[in-house]
C-alpha cells in the first residue's frame, strides 16, 4: 500500500448522511466518533467540507421506483435531516441536500470541487452500500481520486459493508482506516 500524499488544498471530505435520522436509526454513533476527528482535520488543514443529507420537500420527490423490496415511503421525524451535533456544522460550512442515493446527482456538488481546483475526496458516512457507494460511483465516473475511510462508515450488515470495502471501494479509490488516514496525512501539507 502506497502512503497517502494529501494536498488538503485539493482535497475535500465528504461525509455522507451523518443526520440525527439516520445516524439514531442504524446506530451510527461509531460513525460519528471516526468522522469527527476527520472534521478536525480538515478544518485546521483549510481542507474543503461538504456535509452532506438526505432530505425531501413533500414526500413527491422521493425516488419510488417498483422494487422487489419496496420502502414505504414515512413523513420522517421533525429533525430527521440536521446534522449530529458532534460534526460542528457552521452556518458558513458547505451542505449538499441530496433527494436520492448518491450525492452528484442532481445537486452542485462537482460544479463546487472543480471551482475550488479539488481532484481528491475523502469519503465516508451511511449507509456504506448506499450514500457512500452511490456517491463513490458518481465520484469515479467524474474522475476523482477517493480515499475511503471504511471505519467511518456503516450499513444494514456485516456482509453488505465489506461487500463494498473489499470488491468496490478498492478498484475505484484508496482504502484506509481512520486511524491510517490520521496518521498518514495528519502531518501533509
Amino acid at each position: 500500500m502506497m502512503p497517502l500524499q494529501v494536498n488538503f488544498q485539493k482535497t475535500a471530505l465528504v461525509l455522507i448522511d451523518l443526520q440525527k435520522g439516520i445516524v439514531a436509526t442504524s446506530n451510527g454513533q461509531d460513525v460519528v466518533e471516526k468522522a469527527v476527528p476527520l472534521v478536525r482535520l480538515f478544518r485546521e488543514k483549510g481542507g474543503f467540507i461538504a456535509f452532506v443529507n438526505v432530505d425531501f420537500h413533500d414526500g413527491q420527490d422521493r425516488l419510488m421506483p417498483a422494487t422487489d423490496q419496496p420502502v414505504q415511503a414515512v413523513q420522517p421525524p421533525q429533525g430527521w435531516a440536521e446534522f449530529v451535533p458532534e460534526l460542528g456544522v457552521r452556518p458558513d460550512d458547505y451542505v449538499v441536500t441530496k433527494r436520492q442515493w448518491g450525492a452528484f446527482f442532481g445537486t452542485d456538488l462537482d460544479l463546487q470541487l472543480r471551482r475550488r481546483g479539488i481532484d481528491t475526496i475523502v469519503l465516508c458516512g451511511i449507509a456504506t452500500n448506499i450514500g457512500v457507494e452511490s456517491t463513490a460511483r458518481e465520484a469515479f465516473q467524474f474522475g476523482y481520486h477517493q480515499i475511503f475511510i471504511t471505519d467511518a462508515m456503516k450499513t444494514f450488515s456485516k456482509e453488505e459493508h465489506e461487500a463494498s470495502c473489499n470488491y468496490i471501494f478498492p478498484r475505484i479509490g484508496k482504502v484506509r482506516s481512520a486511524e491510517q488516514f490520521l496518521a498518514e496525512a495528519g502531518g501533509a501539507e
